[in-house]
């Protein structure tokens, strides 16, 4: 007996990758666009994730920033070309509320427990007062503010940024909390103060960088900052990018939104990719009574 072998020929090879590839673009004409679509959700969902993470983070300290505190302006890119949106603001650690009756204890001694202790006096320089309640947390190089009314250098009020109402911290004893030497002009009508370290700052730069970037731990200035080299003086001065791809970005302030005791601070940030945009607007509500 003979056994024979069956098998393939060439042009029977040739005919089956030639149906298969029909097959095959027929399939991927089919699976193109849900494909694509897919990939456009998703690159959309990436960048208002983006955006709306930024406008949270900046809502979130602005809600911890110090009464009258913050300010809008524009200024130099980091870059050194162009013209860029600045946001400051003085960011509160802590605070409370201070003795301004005389009590029965003599200057600077009250301890834990010792009821009668030393008020904070508004006629002559002082260097310590009695905490009410807990004692607000404070490090070295914070400063304690007392009835911050403006941000305004060129405003006669008490300003946290030109220092006549800004003390720095010295230490704690007990219950109370000792401060370089200070006059503060005014008393607080709620008798608080409030523990502030270094200022924040959020550049938009939405024509050369295409970012929005935080800076925080540089010094206090009177006038607000607009360059980068301002932005990095401080000896722990830092920044973090938050977003990028940014083709759209604008800060402003309404200071007396609600009877001149609370702000808003409206924010508008695009985000651009595979010439798409998304653009998201977000507004915060700051504390503007000292």
């Amino acid at each position: 007996m003979r056994r024979t072998q069956d098998g393939f020929t060439l042009v029977e090879m040739v005919m089956v990758i030639v149906i298969t590839g029909i097959i095959g673009g027929m399939v991927a004409v089919f699976l193109k666009a849900p494909i694509q679509q897919y990939m456009d959700v998703a690159r959309r969902a990436g960048m208002t994730d983006i955006a709306d993470t930024a406008l949270r983070r900046i809502g979130r300290d602005l809600r911890l920033a110090l009464p009258n505190s913050v300010r809008v302006t524009t200024g130099t890119c980091p870059g050194g070309t162009g013209t860029c949106g600045f946001l400051e603001f003085l960011p509160t650690k802590d605070g409370g509320r201070y003795r301004v009756d005389p009590g029965t204890g003599t200057l600077c001694t009250a301890v834990a427990g010792n009821a009668g202790g030393d008020a904070l006096s508004f006629d002559t320089a002082d260097t310590c007062f009695e905490v009410l309640g807990p004692m607000p947390v404070a490090a070295a190089g914070d400063s304690v503010v007392v009835y911050n009314m403006t941000s305004n250098p060129l405003d006669t009020n008490p300003n946290a940024y030109v220092g006549g109402n800004r003390a720095a911290y010295a230490s704690t004893a007990g219950a109370v909390m000792k401060i370089t030497s200070k006059l503060f002009p005014f008393d607080s009508p709620g008798h608080r103060f409030q523990i502030i370290s270094k200022p924040v700052t959020y550049v938009c730069d939405p024509n050369v960088g295409n970012t929005l970037t935080r800076y925080w731990n540089y010094n206090i200035l009177a006038g607000q900052p607009t360059t980068a080299a301002q932005l990095s003086a401080g000896v722990t001065a830092a920044s973090a990018m938050l977003a990028n791809h940014v083709s759209t970005c604008s800060f402003s302030y309404d200071l007396f939104v609600v009877a001149q005791r609370s702000g808003l601070v409206t924010m508008n940030l695009g985000i651009t990719e595979d010439n798409e945009t998304v653009t998201l607007y977000s507004a915060a509500h700051v504390s503007n009574e000292p």
